[in-house]
């Protein structure tokens, strides 16, 4: 019986991220990848792949994931070759009146075929806060709010930094988050919270409107999940480019 797709999944590995400050950012991906194999095809395809993925971890970015792609379509002899990897990525933040320094996570992924299946796509999750519109009208001192994460998806046309991403998310929210933050910052960003109020459905629509307005975008998909301080559920709201 001949096997049409082999792969592997949650592979960990540590990488070197291509930073949009020219620097490289260590950190570990979590690795997966499919192939369709051609009738009669032999090799070790597990050998095969983790050789081509160590030797390629070096300098991970947008540009040398497609080669890594080329390089297993090539060496498993594959019809086709699909790739993702995760990795939590950092950024260096300052708090909006102390200026003190923290490191903020987000989770990145770069994921693509080559073959049968062509396309590359960039993943991001950004946590942000939300600010519940409702619950600021009715009440006479006070709103909740919450934390919420968008996770944006996009393909796109020339080069684009994971860096810009985020920001376009965070300027699309109640207020963004810090890892750290003092007395002042927290007034600061209480503050600006419940004077930028905003449903999931109203960051959803600004997270469009921006990747829209970026020429590079060429299609985008945009989720977002508000985890409720005062109901047990989330508030969820989802855009894909090709229905807007």
């Amino acid at each position: 019986m001949h096997i049409q797709t082999v792969g592997l999944k949650g592979l960990k590995a540590p990488v070197r991220v291509k930073e949009k400050s020219g620097n490289l950012q260590n950190t570990i991906a979590t690795i997966s990848m499919q192939a369709s194999l051609s009738d009669g095809h032999k090799d070790n395809c597990v050998e095969t792949f983790t050789t081509i993925i160590n030797d390629s971890l070096d300098e991970l970015s947008v540009t040398s994931f497609s080669s890594i792609l080329a390089r297993l379509k090539d060496g498993l002899q594959a019809k086709s070759v699909r790739l993702e990897m995760s990795f939590p990525y950092f950024i260096d933040k300052k708090a909006p009146v102390s200026d003190t320094h923290s490191l903020m996570e987000y989770t990145c992924a770069f994921s693509g075929g080559i073959g049968e299946d062509e396309g590359f796509k960039l993943s991001v999750s950004v946590p942000v806060t939300t600010l519940c519109p409702c619950s600021k009208e009715i009440s006479a001192g006070g709103a909740h709010n919450q934390r919420a994460e968008v996770t944006l998806n996009v393909r796109f046309s020339n080069f684009i930094w994971v860096e810009d991403l985020i920001t376009m998310i965070e300027q699309s929210a109640s207020c963004e988050l810090y890892a750290l933050l003092k007395r002042p910052d927290e007034k600061y960003v209480t503050e600006k919270a419940y004077n930028n109020p905003m449903f999931v459905e109203d960051v959803v629509r600004k997270v469009a409107v921006s990747a829209l307005a970026n020429p590079d975008i060429t299609w985008f998909s945009a989720g977002v999940e508000s985890f409720e301080s005062i109901h047990k559920h989330s508030a969820y709201a989802y855009v894909d480019s090709d229905e807007v």
